[in-house]
């Protein structure tokens, strides 16, 4: 068995998810077997993602439950607020598991970012990553790696502290 880890991003104050959190989302659904995987959301409260009064996390999970994906499929939620606390809640929660095989299910323009910080938090995990593409926001994307950029700079400069 395998664990899709779905990392959350920004919806609406009503709670609606954006076009990213639906990308992702779609790349989970494209590889999920029940057979062979479990799910992993992640996604708590944020000023920069989610204000509404429900966890971001319950909201992806019910959207893949309303795709028909099984509520027997979902590990608990990781209710993280940013990438590190992403990696580190989901540790968490899985070294309470025997899973150790992970797919981590982000965006292009994340994956490298989250391949950083996972890769070292997660270190006693097999992962695998799975960058989606989100081309119905291709106008919108480059503030977005520029983010990603700088982010990339101050962990390669200043390390990753968890």
């Amino acid at each position: 068995m395998e664990v899709i880890v779905v990392l959350g991003s920004p919806n609406f104050p009503d709670g609606t998810l954006g076009p990213i959190a639906l990308d992702r989302l779609q790349g989970c659904l494209s590889i999920f077997n029940s057979q062979k995987h479990k799910i992993l959301c992640t996604g708590g409260f944020g000023a920069h993602f989610n204000t509404s009064p429900v966890a971001h996390a319950n909201y992806l999970k019910d959207f893949l439950i309303l795709k028909g994906v099984p509520s027997t499929a979902f590990l608990p939620l990781a209710l993280s607020s940013n990438t590190v606390e992403d990696a580190v809640m989901s540790k968490s929660i899985l070294m309470k598991t025997v899973f150790k095989d992970l797919i981590i299910t982000t965006s292009e323009y994340h994956v490298a970012r989250v391949e950083f910080i996972f890769t070292e938090i997660l270190k006693d995990f097999n992962l695998n990553f799975k960058a989606v593409a989100h081309h119905s926001i291709d106008d919108v994307l480059e503030p977005l790696i520029q983010h990603e950029k700088v982010a990339m700079d101050k962990l390669i400069s200043n390390g990753l502290y968890y």
